[in-house]
């Protein structure tokens, strides 16, 4: 499909369900919701995505708003060609092919970043949860909360790709969910693991990482006595 400047492309509904349903599905096979938490931050991840591409392929309610202001800033452009829903694209005056800019670029390693980084956690989560063992290995060792920064690290990189005005409100709303998921679940684990919980929680810090090398190879080596 031409994605020009002067071809419309949204109205694509089949993409937008197809689309929707394979990074939800991903996303699901890695993450595999249980609890009523665990829903709730599946749930709010998939609103996201969906809304992300009914902008990307359905209708383009951020580029009709803004329609007015963007045929005044780029006079001769037209506003429903694909490649200007790529607005960071456009607004910052990058030529050429937009799926080839520095800022998709970048908006790629997070996606796929953050697809890994989810993946990683589940595989170490899951062996945790079988031995009744709190989990400290594999991304664990770096932050309390892998799964979290997974799905914040996926929704700002679809952010850096295509932003629109929905998933920008949508984005601060749901990392602050996942914050307070987060302090829920902590205070449950604290109350199963005790002394544990507490060792761990005192050397890992709950979503950014420790920068140097050496606090997390000693974070690392730790684990093995919890």
């Amino acid at each position: 499909m031409n994605h020009g400047n002067d071809v419309p492309a949204y109205g694509l509904w089949s993409l937008v369900l197809i689309n929707s349903a394979v990074f939800i599905l991903f996303a699901f096979s890695f993450f595999k919701p249980n609890t009523k938490r665990d829903w709730r931050t599946f749930g709010g991840f998939s609103a996201f995505i969906a809304a992300l591409f009914i902008e990307m392929y359905g209708f383009p309610l951020t580029i009709y708003l803004l329609s007015g202001w963007l045929a005044r800033r780029f006079p001769g452009v037209d506003p429903l060609g694909h490649d200007f829903g790529h607005l960071w694209y456009t607004l910052m005056g990058f030529k050429g092919d937009p799926h080839l800019n520095p800022v998709h670029i970048a908006s790629n390693l997070f996606i796929v970043a953050g697809f890994i980084l989810l993946s990683a956690a589940w595989r170490v989560l899951y062996q945790a949860q079988r031995r009744g063992k709190l989990a400290t290995g594999g991304p664990y060792a770096r932050v309390r909360h892998p799964q979290y920064a997974a799905f914040t690290m996926i929704m700002f990189g679809f952010l850096l790709q295509w932003p629109t005005l929905v998933t920008l409100v949508m984005f601060p709303i749901l990392v602050t969910v996942y914050a307070r998921l987060a302090r829920r679940e902590e205070r449950e684990v604290a109350a199963q693991f005790g002394s544990a919980w507490d060792a761990y929680a005192g050397r890992v810090p709950r979503f950014f990482p420790h920068l140097s090398l050496h606090a997390a190879t000693a974070s690392s080596d730790q684990e093995a006595h919890v």
